[in-house]
């Protein structure tokens, strides 16, 4: 996975991630509209097998959109572990 960002100002963002696809950028479109504060959360990728995804963020004045990116993997990374701990518990 690459991240390169295309353009940033403090509450907005837009990046392209290379070597993902819809499942980790659906996951944190998601999770970022749990988040009252981002106002955009969408990408978009030219062809579903050999694009490129692009994902932009944008958040409310006075926040920033990187911390809300940082925030939403967070909270992933602990539902993924629930998960992973439930399936563990589930294959016994």
């Amino acid at each position: 996975m690459e991240i390169e960002i295309l353009e940033e100002s403090k509450n907005k963002i837009h990046f392209k991630i290379n070597g993902e696809d819809h499942t980790i950028l659906n996951l944190l479109k998601e999770e970022l509209w749990n988040d009252k504060n981002v106002k955009i959360a969408a990408y978009r990728m030219d062809h579903p097998l050999i694009g490129i995804p692009e994902m932009t963020v944008e958040v409310t004045q006075g926040n920033e959109a990187k911390k809300a990116i940082a925030d939403a993997v967070k909270r992933l990374d602990k539902k993924l572990d629930k998960l992973k701990e439930e399936f563990k518990s589930t294959l016994k």
